[in-house]
């Protein structure tokens, strides 16, 4: 049985520093994540759109913060647990079962940094859809080169399928956009982007069937409230019909609320060796900003190692002394 000091669960901004954290504590440290790469949020929803609050950065793009944040985690040996869902937590005298939907993970204490909840991608419902899952049809993008020379169609109306278009403009040999509205719902400036690119807008365009002999060919389109079809050559398509979150806590055997973890001033949450940070934390004057988020996550550490031995100080060296 493979034991870790701490497990956090949730890799966005919050859960990632709480593990760079957890490195410079020397703490045997495991990250788990439901989604396929680091960085949460960010890097799946928003990742060319600009955050104004990160301390030293008058603004700096959200998939370039998390790609900062992992280089910043490269400095320690920790283990990545993607694609996994945890289900529930079990507690036993010294030790925390983390029961995901592939295994079980044990740990001394449990960070959870789980933002607004775990999130799966809302999937295109037409027939053989599934068929092309990862053939064809992608809820994830994890390299863009893979696009490279390739005809690629971008489902969706928000900012994050804006972004990704207009990011693949440059890479692919084609890309359009197909949405069911005329107007899109992306922010004001990434719409104008869009329309003076070479992207193709297709609106308002819904997908009816998708074709192909061992991977997708073909998009089956229909004009919204019309009977107008057409059909549409196509490499990859990427859906961005936006997520659902899931913040069921039930098996956890921990105090919640659809709102969050109500926690102490310490980061704990009403059971031992569970703390928190970043959105899920509730607590009287909560702001809820990423700088906020990553001020809990030291705080989070340093009270579980604290718990995990009492002799570990809540208030260790300044980070000047520690890699010197």
């Amino acid at each position: 049985m493979d034991v870790y000091d701490i497990t956090i669960v949730g890799a966005g901004p919050a859960g990632m520093f709480a593990a760079f954290y957890a490195g410079m504590r020397n703490a045997k440290t495991k990250i788990i994540d439901t989604l396929p790469k680091l960085g949460g949020q960010l890097t799946t929803l928003y990742p060319e759109k600009y955050i104004y609050d990160i301390p030293g950065f008058p603004k700096i793009k959200a998939d370039e913060l998390a790609q900062n944040l992992e280089k910043q985690l490269t400095m320690f040996n920790h283990r990545y647990c993607l694609e996994e869902e945890v289900v529930k937590l079990n507690y036993q005298d010294d030790l925390i079962e983390i029961v995901t939907n592939q295994r079980t993970h044990y740990s001394k204490a449990v960070i959870l940094a789980l933002g607004n909840g775990s999130f799966q991608p809302r999937r295109l419902r037409v027939e053989q859809a599934e068929k092309f899952e990862n053939n064809g049809i992608d809820y994830f993008i994890s390299d863009l080169m893979k696009y490279a020379g390739k005809k690629v169609v971008i489902a969706g109306g928000g900012d994050s399928a804006v972004d990704w278009a207009l990011m693949l403009e440059p890479i692919a040999k084609e890309v359009s956009i197909v949405h069911r509205r005329d107007k899109f719902r992306a922010h004001e400036h990434s719409i104008q982007q869009l329309k003076n690119s070479s992207v193709q807008i297709l609106t308002p365009y819904i997908i009816r069937g998708v074709k192909g002999e061992q991977s997708l060919d073909t998009l089956h389109l229909q004009v919204a409230k019309s009977d107008e079809t057409a059909d549409l050559a196509v490499d990859y398509l990427i859906v961005n019909y936006g997520f659902s979150t899931n913040l069921d806590l039930k098996e956890w055997q921990i105090n919640s609320s659809r709102q969050g973890i109500p926690v102490n001033s310490d980061m704990k949450s009403s059971r031992d060796g569970v703390y928190c940070c970043g959105d899920i934390t509730l607590y009287d004057g909560k702001v809820d900003l990423i700088a906020t988020g990553f001020g809990e996550a030291p705080t989070a550490v340093n009270n579980a190692l604290h718990y995990i031995d009492p002799k570990n100080r809540t208030q260790p060296m300044h980070s000047t002394s520690l890699f010197q």
